[in-house]
C-alpha cells in the first residue's frame, strides 16, 4: 500500500511538471527558430513576384478568391461559434485569460508585452504599405457570409487578429513546453491547431482572405520569437511582485474589466463574459492579497 501510494504521488508530480513554466525554455530559443515562418513569407513573395499580372493587388486577390469563397462557405454553418472565437484575436480579450500569470510569472508577461509592441508596429506599417482592400470592399458582399460589422477598409493584409493570436500562442507554446518529446509533440500540435482555428475564423466571418491570416500568423510567430530573444537576459517586470504597486495594477484591471463590459453591452457574446470573469477573478485575487497584507 505504502509503495503504491508513493508511486501515485510521483505520478501526480510528474503530471504537474509536464506543462510547468520553465524560464530556461525561453533561454533555449535561438533566432533560427523564425526560419519556418520566414520560409512561408519568402514563398509568398516569390509566388506573387513571378505572376504576370498588372499589379500585386490584382494577383493577390485573384489567386485566392475561390479559396476564400470555399472556406467561408464551408465554415458559415458555424458562423456564431467562429464569431466568438475570432474575438480571441483582440488583445483585450485573449490577454484576459493570461492576467493571472502577471504576478506568478512576470517574465512571461514581459515577453508578451514586448512581443505585442513588435506585433502592433508590424501590423500598422504593413497594412499601410500593402493597402489590400477587405473582402467586402473588393468582392460582392452578397456572395459570401459576413458576421458582425462589415469591414471595407484597405487594411486586409496582414490580419492583425491572426498576428496577435499567433504571437500569444507562440509565447505560451515555448513558456510551457514540456520536456518529454511525446509531450512536446502533442503540446505543439494542440497550440498550433488552436492558433489556426482562431486565425481562420477571420475567413469564416468574412473579414480576411486566407493568405491574410497565413501571413499574419507567420508574422505573429516571428514577433514572439524576437520578443523572447530581446528579453532573454532581462527581468524588468519583476517589480510587479512588490505589493506596494498592487493598487495601480488593481486600477488597471478595473479599467480592463470596464472595457470588456462595454463590449458585452455592444455585442453580448459569450467570449466576452468569459473574458470578464477571468479579469474579475484576477482582480479579486490581487485585491484579497493586498488587503490581507495590510
Amino acid at each position: 500500500m505504502f509503495g503504491i501510494s508513493i508511486k501515485a504521488k510521483e505520478s501526480q508530480n510528474t503530471e504537474y511538471k509536464v506543462f510547468k513554466y520553465r524560464e530556461r525554455n525561453f533561454k533555449a530559443i535561438r533566432i533560427r527558430a523564425i526560419l519556418p515562418a520566414v520560409l512561408i513569407l519568402i514563398s509568398f513573395i516569390f509566388y506573387f513576384s513571378f505572376q504576370n499580372e498588372s499589379s500585386f493587388l490584382t494577383t493577390y486577390i485573384k489567386y485566392q478568391k475561390e479559396f476564400f469563397y470555399f472556406l467561408n462557405k464551408t465554415l458559415s454553418p458555424y458562423s456564431n461559434l467562429f464569431y466568438n472565437i475570432t474575438q480571441l484575436g483582440d488583445a483585450l480579450v485573449i490577454f484576459s485569460f493570461l492576467l493571472f500569470l502577471l504576478f506568478i510569472i512576470p517574465k512571461f508577461w514581459q515577453v508578451l508585452l514586448t512581443s505585442s509592441v513588435i506585433t502592433l508596429l508590424l501590423s500598422a506599417v504593413l497594412k499601410r504599405i500593402f493597402a489590400v482592400p477587405r473582402p467586402a470592399a473588393f468582392l460582392d458582399p452578397e456572395t459570401f457570409t459576413i458576421v458582425g460589422k462589415t469591414l471595407k477598409g484597405y487594411t486586409s493584409l496582414p490580419s492583425g487578429h491572426s498576428m496577435t493570436t499567433f504571437m500569444v500562442i507562440t509565447v505560451v507554446l515555448y513558456a510551457f513546453m514540456p520536456k518529454k518529446l511525446s509531450h512536446k509533440t502533442l503540446w505543439s500540435i494542440a497550440m498550433v491547431s488552436t492558433g489556426l482555428i482562431v486565425a481562420f475564423s477571420r475567413v469564416a466571418v468574412g473579414a480576411h482572405y486566407p493568405f491574410d491570416v497565413i501571413i499574419g500568423s507567420s508574422l505573429g510567430y516571428i514577433a514572439a520569437i524576437i520578443g523572447i530573444r530581446l528579453n532573454r537576459n532581462y527581468n524588468w517586470l519583476e517589480w510587479i511582485k512588490k505589493k506596494r504597486f498592487y493598487p495601480v495594477i488593481m486600477l488597471i484591471l478595473s479599467v480592463w474589466a470596464y472595457l470588456i463590459m462595454l463590449k458585452i453591452i455592444k455585442y453580448d457574446l459569450v467570449i466576452f463574459y468569459l473574458s470578464l470573469i477571468a479579469t474579475l477573478v484576477t482582480l479579486f485575487i490581487i485585491t484579497f492579497k493586498y488587503v490581507k497584507k495590510n
